[in-house]
């Protein structure tokens, strides 16, 4: 009975930390860069492609996906992690040239949103 016990135990534990370590959310301000950086290298080592559905976080790691939904329009997209940033206070991601037209922003330069990882 013990022995069923400690492995119940174990296996609720590692099913908690395996669900808390793939939660993540933020919201905050997004803006958008590309155009100077376009076919440079991004922190990630790829080459940066403004056009791509690409965000600069500063620290989620590289190839980590994220559903970001636009606060003041609820369109959602799609984007992967490649690159460092953003580097100005008050803002949480910045999205690709491509994805901030994507998201309907681009014209604004910034918006607040919600990020989530997928």
């Amino acid at each position: 009975m013990i022995r069923k016990i400690i492995t119940a135990t174990a296996i609720a534990a590692t099913l908690l930390s395996v669900s808390t370590a793939t939660v993540y959310a933020q919201c905050g301000g997004a803006s958008w860069y590309g155009p100077g950086f376009n076919g440079k290298k991004a922190a990630s080592g790829q080459t940066f492609n403004e056009n791509a559905m690409t965000a600069a976080h500063r620290s989620l790691p590289f190839g980590t996906k994220l559903q970001v939904t636009d606060q003041r329009t609820g369109k959602t997209i799609q984007v992967t992690i490649n690159d460092r940033g953003p580097f100005h206070s008050g803002r949480i991601i910045d999205l690709s040239k491509g994805a901030a037209t994507a998201l309907g922003f681009r014209g604004r330069g910034t918006t607040s949103v919600c990020i989530e990882r997928i």
